[in-house]
């Protein structure tokens, strides 16, 4: 990634079970301190995603999902490549979904200069339940990968 502004947004409920997948990464990566990297929790409303982004050189974004895969399973997507996956379109338990949300800022020829998401697969959005622990060690695996991603080249 380039030396311009770069961004981790992990989107999530904290009070739905493995919807805290996103939240959970953002926190692990903010843990480390990684220097240069920006780190944001949001609950994925697309125009606060849309305005959060803007200006940056490169934005990694973690959400929970639900495309029938095991818990704890990654999905690493480049945005700029094309539309996110249609299994993932519509999983999300926000109003919008971040798939939605991409496209949207497609259409309007606002993505970021590069913008990867992963996505973690969620085994429950039950309300008040603690996330799984498969989605909890997912969240470090993605954090790790965002550290990755986002360090300076």
């Amino acid at each position: 990634m380039s030396g311009g502004r770069r961004l981790f947004i992990g989107i999530g409920n904290p009070l739905r079970g493995d919807d805290a997948a996103g939240l959970l990464a953002a926190r692990a990566l903010r843990g480390r301190e990684p220097r240069g990297i920006e780190v944001l929790e949001l609950e994925g409303e697309p125009v606060d995603l849309i305005e959060t982004w803007e200006g940056t050189d490169a934005v990694v974004v973690a959400d929970a999902v639900s495309s029938g895969g095991e818990p704890g399973e990654l999905h690493r997507i480049d945005a700029g490549e094309g539309p996110l996956p249609a299994t993932l379109a519509g999983a999300s338990t926000h109003a919008m979904g971040l798939a939605e949300a991409v496209e949207l800022a497609r259409a309007l020829e606002r993505l970021p200069a590069r913008l990867l998401v992963f996505g973690i697969e969620a085994a429950s959005f039950e309300t008040g339940a603690e996330p799984s622990a498969a989605v909890r060690a997912a969240a470090q695996r993605v954090a790790d990968a965002a550290a990755e991603e986002l360090a300076p080249r």
